[in-house]
């Protein structure tokens, strides 16, 4: 509610805007401190934090290597909306 209006008057594409908050997020829910997937992860499987903290590394640097290819190149993001939708889909209020 507090970025969405001001991404639109920017011109910036809500579903792209989508992707990168949810992108964010999950790189947000595995990396310590607060990581929460990796205290689940370690709860459910038994191991140590640490071995999941390790074995989460790669995916944490593909995420980040994803996260700056979606937000510099929007296409990523909204060439399957477009495709599916037509270019109309954006809601403006």
């Amino acid at each position: 509610p507090i970025l969405f209006p001001i991404a639109m008057q920017l011109g910036i594409d809500p579903i792209h805007l989508g992707i990168i908050m949810v992108v964010n997020m999950e790189i947000g829910m595995i990396t310590p401190p607060v990581g929460l997937n990796l205290f689940v992860t370690s709860g459910i499987t038994g191991m140590p934090l640490l071995k999941v903290v390790k074995a989460a590394f790669p995916w944490l640097l593909i995420l980040l290597v994803f996260l700056v290819l979606v937000t510099y190149i929007p296409a990523i993001s909204t060439w399957l909306p477009t495709t599916l939708m037509g270019p109309e889909r954006i809601m403006t209020h």
